[in-house]
Parts: structure tokens; C-alpha cells; sequence
């Protein structure tokens, strides 16, 4: 895809899904995947994770948003993604604040670096 950007894809409930697409991010790809997932209660686990690893398959991804409380769902797999591209973030839900002690990336970040880096 040379002269374009690369796609942001959200793995998100309802109400985070929607904002995003009318934010503008909705997109499908030329087999006509689409770049969201809405996870609703009957939405099994098993899909979760396999949106999940087609979207860090598919290149035309370069950030995934997932909502906390459904990254917990599937941490394994998260946790096995070690690429900077796809960029994982986890982010909150209007029912679910966000819990940084639970954001095993951000926890790998700060791994990186030690108090003294920074003086």
C-alpha cells in the first residue's frame, strides 16, 4: 500500500466501537474484513483471540485498541505479541476504568527503563 498510512483496528464493546466508527476509523480490506470487532455478551472467547491474531496478520494494521477488560480475556495472546507493529493499547470502557496494573505492555515499558535513565 505504498502512499497510505496504516489502518487503526478496535477490538471494543458497543459503545467504544461506535465512537471510534464515527470517528472515522471503520475500513474494510479488499476480502472485506472489516477493522473492528463489537464484543457483545455472546461474543466467545475463542473469536475474540483468533480477530485478534488476524489483525496483527493483516498489514495494512498498524495500532490495535482493545478494551481492558476484554485484553484480560485473551492475555495469553498479548502477551505473546512481541512486534512493534501492530502497536497493542489497552484502553477503558464507560463500565470498566482503566487498571494500569493490569496493562502487562505498559508493565514491559517500564521494564525497559530505570529511574536513572531519566536524570
Amino acid at each position: 500500500m505504498p502512499g497510505r498510512g496504516k489502518l487503526i483496528a478496535v477490538i471494543g464493546d458497543e459503545d467504544t466501537c461506535t465512537g471510534f466508527l464515527l470517528g472515522g476509523i471503520g475500513e474494510l480490506n479488499k476480502n472485506r474484513k472489516p477493522n473492528f470487532l463489537v464484543v457483545e455478551k455472546e461474543t466467545s472467547v475463542t473469536e475474540i483471540e483468533e480477530t485478534f491474531k488476524s489483525f496483527l496478520a493483516r498489514n495494512d494494521i498498524g495500532i490495535i485498541l482493545i478494551n481492558q477488560f476484554i485484553a484480560e480475556m485473551i492475555r495469553h495472546a498479548i502477551d505473546a505479541h512481541m512486534e512493534s507493529i501492530p502497536a497493542v493499547l489497552e484502553i477503558p470502557s464507560k463500565e470498566h476504568p482503566y487498571d494500569a496494573s493490569k496493562d502487562s505492555i505498559l508493565r514491559r515499558a517500564k521494564g525497559m527503563f530505570s529511574a536513572e535513565d531519566f536524570r
